[in-house]
């Protein structure tokens, strides 16, 4: 079937040649300091030797986030292997090496690194695979760029989709390119779904059912650490008693939403904290600003500052701190959902008991959504005025917040398994020893 359809990714090619200007001006702030562009067409350093490596490709920082229990897992499966992880951003990139340590370290069997991944030109593809010498290419989620996928074939390197989630949305979008989504999937080995949905999704775009599983969401498989429960501890013993609740993974035309909701709390509950967590870190400076503007005193993470009796807004201006600041607060706000961004991870706030409340926008965790409303743990409001009646609410009603949040760890303790589900199909596809 990969090379009947051949002709849809040759004409896929040359769009992206046509594009590659404004693909090229896209991702050039998507850069570290130190890190070549070079990286971008596939020039890598070589894989060493007899040294294997398992790649795993996670577009951003919320799929970063949402492999850490895969990342932590494919280490200890699998210590003889060096885990090679990619992504598209620089803020998924950074998210990437504060899992894997100090870098510039001497690299080691089971260690974790990373690179950027190559853009989807066939030279490009081919250079980086060639390079990486994989002996399993792993895609999280939605990403299913035709030439890499068709450069690991070429190169015979199994490839598997885990964690595979469409959304009606983006099934609609891939529907549209029939042929190039078949013949991107024709090089596809196993799909690992997240839902029986997502996987009908898959199969109507060509992906063969005997191919896939549907295994469960790994994001029910989130672990706390005992730093990340630390941080929390230490953070809301130095808040005390007063109402603390955190908007994490904010966004444009949200943020405005939120302070304005919390402007309306504090004139009931005058020592209210809004923890304020945005989800890229090149809006800190502006959202500081807006903050300023709604006339809220602010103190932000990364300098130092520590919020006062009189400051409204704690900004948490710093990179992989989320969970430990949604640890530490009463309540919490996941954001992307009061805006049509398809909303972020319900279950990091339910995983350490913090009772959660989400907008209207759930295009991405519908599934997610689902399981938490059946379970009574999810509380869900039109836009950002009754969001604000809600927090009220329950600050004012502590048996309730009690109950959401035993309800949230119960969703997640009882939808686990989908890592074990994972690594047992991912064993079928490596090499045997």
């Amino acid at each position: 079937m990969g090379r009947s359809l051949a002709w849809a990714r040759r004409a896929y090619t040359v769009a992206l040649y046509l594009l590659a200007p404004l693909i090229w001006k896209r991702v050039w702030r998507e850069q570290l300091s130190g890190r070549p562009r070079r990286e971008r067409l596939g020039l890598i350093p070589p894989t060493r030797g007899e040294e294997r490596v398992i790649w795993l490709h996670c577009a951003s920082v919320g799929e970063v986030q949402a492999a850490r229990p895969l990342i932590a897992a494919l280490g200890e499966r699998w210590p003889d292997y060096r885990l090679v992880v990619t992504t598209m951003t620089a803020t998924g990139a950074e998210r990437v090496l504060a899992l894997a340590g100090s870098p510039g370290k001497e690299r080691t069997a089971g260690e974790v690194s990373h690179h950027f991944v190559p853009l989807d030109f066939p030279g490009a593809a081919r250079r980086f695979v060639d390079r990486l010498r994989p002996a399993l290419a792993i895609f999280f989620e939605t990403e299913l760029w035709p030439n890499l996928l068709a450069a690991c074939d070429r190169a015979a390197v199994p490839v598997a989709v885990v964690n595979g989630r469409l959304s009606p949305g983006a099934f609609r979008g891939y529907r549209r390119l029939g042929p190039l989504m078949r013949d991107a999937l024709s090089h596809v080995r196993w799909l690992a779904a997240k839902s029986a949905a997502d996987a009908e999704r898959f199969h109507a775009l060509g992906m063969p059912a005997e191919c896939s599983e549907v295994v469960g969401s790994l994001k029910f498989d989130l672990a706390v650490d005992d730093e990340t429960r630390e941080v929390s501890e230490r953070l809301r013993a130095r808040l005390g008693r007063r109402p603390v609740w955190v908007a994490g993974s904010t966004h444009p035309g949200e943020d405005e939403q939120l302070l304005a909701a919390h402007a309306r709390l504090r004139t009931h509950l005058p020592g209210a904290l809004l923890v304020l967590v945005p989800r890229h870190p090149r809006r800190f400076e502006a959202v500081a600003e807006l903050s300023a503007r709604a006339g809220l005193s602010v103190s932000r993470r990364s300098r130092g500052e520590w919020p006062g009796d009189d400051t409204a807004v704690y900004l948490g201006d710093t990179m992989g701190e989320l969970l430990a600041l949604y640890g530490a607060a009463d309540l919490a706000f996941v954001g992307g959902s009061l805006v049509p961004i398809g909303g972020h991870n319900l279950l990091e706030p339910a995983a350490l008991g913090v009772p959660v409340l989400t907008g209207p926008e759930l295009a991405n965790f519908l599934d997610v959504a689902e399981v938490m409303r059946e379970a009574e743990a999810l509380i869900e409001v039109a836009d950002g005025e009754a969001l604000s009646e809600a927090l009220g609410r329950l600050f004012d009603d502590e048996p309730e917040r009690r109950r959401l949040a035993e309800a949230g760890r119960g969703v997640v303790a009882a939808n686990r398994g989908a890592l074990e589900g994972t690594l047992v199909g991912l064993e079928r596809l490596l090499p045997a020893e």
